[in-house]
């Protein structure tokens, strides 16, 4: 490892104030960024992460549409893609910073405008699953 890695590991507070971010945002911290972390050091790439979450808190935490208009972009967006796992997650980010099931049919029924019925099912999949979840178990919803 590089003296890089090193001095910013798994455990570090930089990591950790990443990590809070995410448990912010979503509730926890998705598996994927936990790998991604932990390729940055082993690959001693921690700056090229550093970059890419600092790009992040801006774009994403400091934005001026707020976490939940943010986040009901977010599930639109990956609706649209047909990127179902990732959408799912995005969707209880919403609902963890306010919005409603309702308001997740809303983006259900512009995706079905802007990106047809296979987009609509897997928002309306999400939806249902979203409508079964107790408000406490949010967290582990994605």
């Amino acid at each position: 490892m590089t003296s890089n890695s090193e001095s910013f590991g798994a455990g570090s507070s930089r990591f950790d104030s990443i990590r809070a971010r995410y448990v912010e945002l979503t509730g926890r911290v998705p598996e994927s960024i936990e790998k991604r972390l932990e390729i940055g050091v082993r690959t001693g790439r921690v700056q090229a992460i550093l970059a890419i979450e600092a790009m992040r808190e801006e774009l994403i935490m400091q934005n001026p549409l707020g976490h939940k208009i943010g986040q009901l972009v977010h599930f639109a967006q990956l609706v649209a893609l047909g990127e179902a796992s990732p959408a799912r997650l995005h969707a209880g980010a919403a609902l963890k910073a306010g919005a409603s099931l309702t308001d997740l049919m809303g983006v259900a029924e512009l995706s079905l405008i802007t990106s047809g019925i296979p987009a609509y099912s897997l928002a309306i999949e999400i939806v249902a699953e979203l409508s079964e979840v107790e408000d406490d178990d949010l967290d582990k919803f994605g």
